[in-house]
């Protein structure tokens, strides 16, 4: 059983308890929302007990003039076919429009408050839409920039659903999303720099330098940019340093993390991954695909690890 799942059940027994006594109900009515990028795995995003907590809203994918929404449309073959194929690929933040229209169904839905947290303003322009969405709304809007992505995002917005399910005001919702972004690190390989220096996430002397090198190289996410850890000649040596580089990273830490292995195009190469970290873990490593909105800039291969914070304890 990985973390997320011994996650799950206890926060069913958390809620299953409240619900039993009609007079403890939650202190606070806090709602959480973020948007696709988290990497949030889909099975626990639909559970009815997160869904009464949690809105995720899509981020654009455009393939060739045409928008796919993630989450809303099957974002995911379209894109490999258009890597595949060389097409023209971009993203989009959500609109603020659409932003508002979710925290205002909350509103509705009678809570009293929203932690609203985004992938990095550094790659995205969302945290700035999410904050003009908040001036459109009754209640107060808590916008958390958590400086990450994948399931670095993920984290903070997992961690602040257990806090408002177990009845913590908005500012010790968004204390703990904080909390679980700063301690988590994200790490990844990608085949080929040429999305991410299209997408203008990385230089253009970069993208450069791996396509005419044949570098494979291994980046990291640090206060929230893309930044060059090592170059490797390889994909084989590539892997097995990124591996070697977690593997150091759960070793430094005083506590045992929650890690996850991200792909897209390359699940057998991740399990593959997953199964050896998973030898200097108790708790299984969960393994789920890149969300389409990174995997437009990352492309076709990329193997992403997230070495994040403690599972949290509930209440």
């Amino acid at each position: 059983m990985n973390w997320l799942e011994q996650l799950l059940q206890r926060s069913k027994r958390l809620l299953h308890q409240q619900a039993a006594r009609p007079g403890q109900q939650p202190r606070h009515r806090v709602a959480v929302v973020t948007d696709s990028a988290a990497s949030l795995p889909a099975d626990w995003v639909n559970q009815p007990d997160t869904a009464d907590w949690l809105r995720v809203v899509p981020m654009p994918v455009m393939i060739s003039g045409q928008i796919y929404g993630e989450g809303v449309d099957d974002v995911a073959s379209a894109l490999a076919v258009g890597l595949a194929e060389g097409r023209d690929i971009k993203t989009s933040r959500p609109s603020p429009g659409l932003l508002e229209r979710t925290y205002r169904e909350l509103e509705e839905l009678g809570f009293e408050a929203i932690v609203s947290i985004h992938l990095s303003a550094e790659l995205s322009g969302t945290i700035e839409a999410a904050g003009l969405a908040a001036d459109g709304v009754g209640i107060p809007v808590e916008v958390v920039d958590t400086r990450s992505a994948a399931l670095g995002q993920g984290f903070a917005v997992i961690d602040a659903v257990i806090a408002a399910q177990s009845g913590f005001d908005r500012q010790t919702v968004a204390e703990r999303a904080k909390a679980a972004a700063v301690c988590s690190d994200v790490y990844f390989y990608v085949p080929s720099l040429d999305q991410l220096r299209r997408g203008g996430r990385i230089s253009a002397a970069s993208g450069v330098l791996g396509s005419l090198l044949s570098i494979k190289p291994l980046l990291g996410i640090r206060d929230g940019a893309i930044i060059p850890l090592e170059k490797v000649r390889t994909a084989a040596r590539a892997q097995a340093r990124l591996q070697q580089l977690v593997v150091r990273r759960i070793e430094e830490l005083d506590y045992e993390p929650r890690v996850s292995v991200h792909y897209f195009g390359n699940e057998s190469e991740s399990r593959a991954m997953a199964e050896t970290l998973q030898q200097h873990l108790s708790d299984d490593v969960l393994v789920t695909p890149v969300p389409s909105v990174l995997a437009a800039h990352t492309g076709l291969g990329v193997i992403a690890v997230v070495v994040g914070p403690p599972t949290p304890h509930l209440g």
